[in-house]
């Protein structure tokens, strides 16, 4: 694809500092798919894992405005999803490596991951019709809670995301579709995969939709608080896209974008970004970050295979 077709990356207005702990969170998110990648490129890993780099923002953005009680659903590329959840790199680094610790004994290695109110499946679209019977359960259990939904703009190629918001709308099902735009489907580029946009598609169930555009977390959770809130307590479905940018390969070495394209992409990278305006900051918390992941990496190869017999 020509770099003159592609959509326009916006400039990056001076972001607003973020706590210590959120800094902390989204640089544990980046510093564990690198270190994906170095395992994968070192033969120490089996399988495929598909990283969330450019993207750790929105899970962390997300986690200040929703509940314990809320369902969350995710997708192949999904470990920036559990790591903003429960903050445990050890359980999913283990899970898959298929070492002890796993937080599913080593049966659902990346993709396939369970746990307290966390569902993720790397079968684009599952999740949605999913999300609706629970979202179903939800209401009926009268806590306010939704189901959330994490898919990326490929996703909108399966039968299965439409049937669910059908019913969703129809029904009034508290389900918050949380859509990842990174402008490419493995490695095809949207506008060569879909017809129209995201949000004409919502419009035409009569969802409500909301479109993101910022990196900066505080401003993110700013914009989007209030209208979660009106579609907990309203038990509405909503659905809010965020214009996004995957930095990473779609998989492991199967990056099509030309040098070009990356750099440019690479320029608008929350992670280039902040640690250019709170230089300071960053550095202090990524080199304890950096240092506790080689730790954790050290620690679970050590540790023996899961013995599934013991289940």
């Amino acid at each position: 694809m020509k770099l003159d077709t592609l959509p326009p990356i916006r400039e990056t207005r001076k972001l607003t500092p973020i706590s210590d702990d959120d800094l902390a969170i989204i640089l544990m998110i980046r510093h564990f798919e690198l270190s994906l990648l170095e395992l994968f490129s070192s033969g120490k890993l089996n399988g495929t894992t598909h990283t969330c780099l450019g993207q750790e923002y929105i899970p962390v953005a997300l986690k200040a405005v929703l509940t314990d009680s809320d369902f969350i659903l995710s997708n192949h590329r999904g470990h920036g999803h559990y790591l903003a959840r429960f903050e445990d790199p050890e359980g999913l680094l283990a899970e898959i490596m298929g070492k002890e610790g796993a937080v599913c004994h080593g049966v659902g290695g990346s993709q396939h991951i369970y746990r307290k109110n966390y569902l993720s499946t790397g079968i684009q679209g599952e999740s949605l019709p999913v999300a609706a019977g629970i979202a179903l359960h939800l209401r009926r259990q009268g806590n306010f809670g939704m189901a959330v939904v994490h898919i990326g703009d490929g996703t909108w190629g399966e039968g299965g995301v439409y049937e669910a918001l059908n019913i969703a709308q129809l029904w009034g099902l508290p389900v918050l579709v949380i859509v990842e735009n990174n402008k490419i489907a493995q490695s095809t580029p949207t506008q060569l995969q879909m017809a129209g946009t995201i949000a004409g598609r919502v419009q035409g169930f009569g969802i409500n939709y909301l479109k993101v555009d910022s990196i900066d977390i505080n401003e993110i959770r700013t914009l989007i608080s209030s209208h979660i809130q009106s579609a907990r307590t309203k038990s509405l479905p909503l659905v809010i896209e965020f214009d996004t940018n995957r930095v990473g390969p779609h998989s492991k070495g199967d990056d099509t974008r030309d040098i070009q394209e990356l750099e440019r992409i690479q320029k608008w990278d929350w992670y280039s970004v902040y640690q250019q305006q709170y230089s300071d900051q960053f550095e202090r918390i990524e080199l304890k970050v950096k240092t506790e992941i080689s730790s954790l990496i050290r620690d679970v190869e050590s540790r023996e295979l899961v013995q599934w017999k013991l289940l």
